[in-house]
């Protein structure tokens, strides 16, 4: 089985940071594992490494898709396996780096998606919808397609009704393994991380704002951009007029702390999962790993 190394952890953790380390050490190319960043444009709000971050490292799966359109997780596996083909021919280490964890989850697992395509005059219709509307839709047709889906995350909620309406029912999920991963999740300090969420955001909230008002000239609805989460729906709703810069910043960090925090909860329920304070003993994992 092909063998590929997933550096994830909470948001602000360093992880584009440790990934780019590894590849220098250990021959590597980085493929993106965060499920914002593969949109063109969302670059500061998303928290995209910058190219001169990369320090000459291949990245792969960044920028890749229009923020106009949904990217969804059949389309992610079906990219990462490409990349991740594409790199062992180089005789070179994939190195996974993101905190989605339905994108770790589904390639830990191999999971087989069915093929739907998108109903757009469907999606219009759901988009006029609460979160908890969408939820109680998918309960009456099928509550068990409620499984391994992310109940915050409208877009989400709304691509598996639009499986349910054409597929009939959700079937459970078909798993085939094809890559043998090492999962390093990195752990912090809570008092740490949180000054880095802090420090990190307030950084980027001018090049936010901007990147904001960029994303509507190319034609992007304040609902688009505030769909993306986070950053891009409280800083969105500041450009937009609805609240004060101070209520922008700190309703970000607010459901940035609880965000991270979910992400550790989703992390620690992985057995594989492996969670390293220091880059010495990634280090010494992957070494154990690549020679096994």
């Amino acid at each position: 089985m092909k063998k590929a190394v997933f550096i994830t952890g909470p948001t602000s953790s360093g992880k584009s940071e440790l990934a780019v380390y590894l590849a220098k050490k250990f021959n590597g190319e980085v493929i993106n594992a965060d499920s914002r960043q593969v949109y063109k444009f969302l670059d500061y709000g998303s928290g995209k490494v910058t190219s001169k971050e990369m320090k000459g490292i291949n990245h792969h799966l960044f920028s890749i898709a229009s923020p106009k359109k949904n990217y969804f997780l059949a389309r992610w596996l079906k990219d990462a396996y490409k990349a991740l083909n594409k790199i062992i021919k180089k005789r070179k280490l994939p190195i996974f780096c993101g905190g989605t964890i339905l994108y770790l989850k589904a390639l830990k697992e191999g999971w087989i998606l069915p093929s739907v395509k998108p109903d757009y005059r469907l999606r219009r219709k759901l988009e006029k919808l609460s979160k908890e509307e969408l939820i109680e839709k998918i309960k009456e047709i099928n509550p068990s397609a409620l499984e391994n889906i992310d109940l915050n995350n409208k877009r989400r909620l709304i691509r598996r009704l639009e499986i349910i309406r054409q597929l009939g029912k959700i079937e459970p999920i078909k798993k085939n393994p094809q890559v043998n991963l090492l999962i390093l999740a990195i752990s912090l300090p809570w008092e740490e991380l949180e000054k880095r969420i802090k420090e990190r955001l307030e950084k980027r909230i001018p090049f936010i704002i901007k990147e904001i008002k960029k994303l509507r000239k190319i034609g992007l609805s304040f609902k688009r951009i505030i769909s993306f989460g986070l950053e891009y729906e409280w800083f969105g709703k500041f450009v937009l007029g609805e609240i004060s810069l101070k209520e922008a910043t700190e309703g970000c960090l607010k459901e940035t702390r609880k965000f991270a925090k979910k992400q550790i909860r989703e992390l620690k329920k992985i057995n594989e999962v492996t969670w390293i304070k220091e880059k010495i003993e990634a280090e010494e994992k992957i070494d154990r790993f690549l020679l096994t």
